[in-house]
């Protein structure tokens, strides 16, 4: 058994953007993620790092997320890694060779907005959570 799944707890960086695959002329949505992580340094004086994440969304979700979502959204992404390779052209010279370049996002199964209440990461649910089946604050789009 494999698995490949994504959780990102973060903040739009910008507004939900819309494009279209060439060649078919489907739509879909990306989404600029930041995540932050924060430590002591040896010095016990506190660090931060921000990471951002390239989120992809297909179809009727994308569609959703771009009518809905703003920048500074706190949201809860779900879904999964994947690499995509193109070619570029590397220089101008007549030596130069194109480079094969390879890229990393996350292909998203649910983005739910959170509210400000909702900063730390949902726990484990416990055994009454799952049995009603119900979630609480936004329903995933």
């Amino acid at each position: 058994m494999y698995l490949n799944h994504v959780q990102l707890i973060g903040f739009l960086g910008k507004d939900p953007e819309k494009r279209q695959v060439r060649g078919n002329g489907d739509t879909f949505t990306v989404l600029s993620v930041a995540t932050q992580q924060s430590w002591k340094d040896s010095n016990d004086e506190w660090q931060s790092k921000t990471e951002w994440h390239r989120v992809v969304a297909f179809n009727r979700l994308g569609t959703a997320l771009a009518d809905t979502l703003h920048k500074g959204d706190h949201v809860l992404v779900d879904g999964m890694l994947v690499s995509s390779k193109y070619e570029r052209e590397n220089g101008k010279s007549k030596k130069a060779k194109a480079a094969k370049v390879t890229f990393w996002s996350v292909r998203a199964n649910s983005v739910r907005r959170l509210s400000r209440a909702e900063a730390d990461p949902p726990s484990a649910p416990s055994a009454s959570d799952a049995s009603d089946g119900a979630e609480t604050g936004n329903a995933p789009y």
